[in-house]
């Protein structure tokens, strides 16, 4: 009863509040953390705190995950529906040898305790520990499991026991990838960077992981969720692809949004293009396909960038790994391709698709 009670005198002022005082991303403080994570990489190895450089990593494959949200597995918690598409993907990247980037927001720490989600998922960390035991796992921060890298105390000891020796937490990992003759970086951050509610200094980190998060949780309610928002999601993809577009020889790779982005465009922006190209061709039956796609999409997300026809195509965005349904997203960096894949049930049987691809090399004239 005083639980309710608390609940409906604190929700309607604390979400005004957060109204109030949100801190959208702005641009120059986006800019400003992207290029400080990217100029790491230029940097003397002791001087990269923050990230970890895989300059080597030309002839293994690669695979980026982000935004599980492994829960308590109660109402809220979307990834137990996307869990063996999740493991069965974890077991084929694992089976040949691929590199695991865990980009972020993997573990749901704003409304579960760090102690339930170990608890509910004992065998997807299992799976991911397999990875670490090839050296082949890099596990970096997003804004829901800032806990990671906020508490120098007991993250570290926690995650020694869970997958059984030290897990090193990044902010971002560079991929410096040889082609032809010049290399193509490769960022990866989880995305949050620019928003000062979990970007910020070190007491703005702190009260968003010990402050912020159990208090909406405890109040049921999510009042800075760029996922749930499609302002905010707009205008995170906008500004990271400005950030992206201005680096020579360099693509950015971001999750935080739950939307697929590939080669900086949304699937609806690629359905326009596609659109236009069947309008060309005169091609009656793929015009009637894809507008009834594109409706369906516009029902999900409306927003498309006004240059759209003229992107640069140096943003791409690994979804998530809690669609409703059960689906998962990500991306592939494999045999000189860069692939937006899927796993979904097709017949209950989890199943790798290919949503996009494009070779590496017809990037670099592009970027």
């Amino acid at each position: 009863m005083f639980k309710q009670l608390f609940r409906k005198i604190l929700t309607r002022p604390v979400t005004y509040l957060a109204h109030r005082y949100s801190s959208a991303p702005k641009q120059e403080n986006v800019f400003a953390a992207l290029t400080k994570l990217y100029n790491q990489s230029l940097q003397p190895i002791e001087k990269q705190k923050d990230i970890l450089l895989l300059h080597d990593i030309g002839q293994t494959p690669v695979i980026i995950f982000s935004d599980q949200h492994k829960g308590a597995r109660d109402g809220s918690d979307d990834f137990a529906a996307a869990e063996a598409n999740y493991m069965a993907a974890l077991e084929h990247y694992n089976a040949n040898n691929f590199y695991f980037i865990n980009l972020g927001d993997s573990e749901e720490l704003w409304e579960n305790t760090v102690n339930t989600v170990i608890k509910n998922y004992p065998a997807t960390f299992k799976a991911e520990q397999l990875f670490l035991e090839r050296n082949a796992y890099c596990k970096i921060i997003g804004n829901h499991d800032l806990f990671w890298k906020n508490d120098p105390l007991l993250a570290p000891g926690i995650l020694k026991d869970l997958f059984g020796q030290p897990v090193p937490i990044y902010e971002a990992a560079v991929l410096r990838i040889p082609l032809a003759d010049k290399n193509l970086d490769i960022l990866c951050t989880h995305g949050h960077q620019g928003d000062a509610q979990s970007d910020g200094n070190a007491f703005s980190k702190w009260f968003v992981s010990y402050i912020w998060g159990p208090l909406q949780s405890f109040l049921q309610i999510n009042t800075n969720s760029v996922s749930a928002n499609e302002e905010l999601k707009s205008l995170h993809n906008q500004i990271m692809y400005q950030w992206a577009s201005k680096q020579p020889n360099a693509l950015l790779i971001t999750g935080h949004t739950h939307q697929p982005v590939f080669e900086s465009l949304t699937h609806l922006e690629r359905l326009l293009l596609q659109l236009e190209m069947a309008k060309d061709q005169n091609n009656t039956a793929e015009i009637a396909s894809i507008e009834t796609e594109i409706a369906t999409r516009r029902q999900q997300y409306k927003f498309v960038n006004e240059s759209y026809k003229n992107l640069n195509p140096s943003y791409f965005n690994t979804g998530c790994c809690c669609f409703q349904g059960g689906t998962i997203t990500g991306i592939e960096i494999a045999n000189g391709y860069i692939r937006l894949v899927k796993w979904s049930y097709q017949n209950n049987t989890p199943t790798r698709t290919i949503a996009e691809e494009t070779p590496l090399t017809q990037l670099l004239p592009s970027i």
